[in-house]
């Protein structure tokens, strides 16, 4: 069985794991407690216990205008060698790709967001770091399955496949 992964790296980590028919497995925030490193270093290993080596992972790509972007960056690039490292073939989506999945526009504010998620597949979930996880982990699948529903999600797909085409 195929698992489709999405992943919001995040002090909150986002983490939605769907199988080939997208049903869900599993959809879970990551925040544990403590002072960084150590924490930071807890939030790649939880994550990391969720995945299976032939997992289709999408992880969100980084945030430059974030004001944590040193701390994200280092969650980040901690999940990103661990995949790297156990074999795990993951797919990089930019944030605006990602609200352009979902909403149609890459600009898409959070709360709006949840909106456009909930009409389009039913999912919704307190954590916005869980929706973008879920997100993520229909991009995987879509571009696993050749599948999509909108006109922008398909150069979504496309920016993800052949990043010259935009």
């Amino acid at each position: 069985m195929t698992r489709f992964v999405g992943l919001d790296p995040s002090t909150k980590t986002g983490v939605y794991i769907m199988d080939d028919a997208g049903n869900v497995i599993e959809a879970r925030e990551i925040a544990p407690k403590g002072k960084d490193p150590e924490r930071m270093c807890r939030i790649v290993e939880d994550t990391l216990e969720c995945l299976l080596p032939n997992d289709i992972v999408a992880i969100e790509g980084f945030g430059f205008a974030s004001q944590t972007g040193f701390l994200l960056g280092g969650i980040g690039w901690g999940l990103r060698m661990e995949m790297f490292a156990r074999k795990i073939r993951y797919i990089e989506v930019a944030p605006a790709a990602l609200k352009k999945y979902a909403s149609g526009k890459g600009n898409t504010k959070k709360d709006e967001l949840a909106v456009h998620i909930y009409k389009r597949w039913g999912f919704e979930h307190k954590s916005d770091n869980v929706r973008d996880a879920f997100v993520l982990a229909q991009i995987a699948r879509s571009i696993r399955l050749g599948t999509f529903d909108t006109k922008q999600q398909k150069e979504v797909l496309d920016a993800i496949l052949k990043p010259e085409a935009m």
